[in-house]
């Protein structure tokens, strides 16, 4: 499960980074932005896809 928790970013994570709330990172997963893998009830965003939608922002 490293490798995979190495690739990925939880809700909190992107939350945290984008200095958003919970619940507006979850609303922008539910909405596509970025790949996402359910482990469970667990949701893991693709770091690569999450950076990729990040760095679309700008341009």
């Amino acid at each position: 499960m490293s490798n995979c928790e190495n690739r990925t970013y939880t809700v909190e994570d992107i939350a945290k980074m984008l200095n958003i709330s919970r619940t507006v990172a979850y609303n922008l997963t539910k909405e596509g932005h970025f790949k996402i893998v359910r482990i469970g009830s667990a949701i893991r965003i693709s770091k690569k896809s999450f950076d990729e939608w990040l760095d679309n922002l700008d341009t």
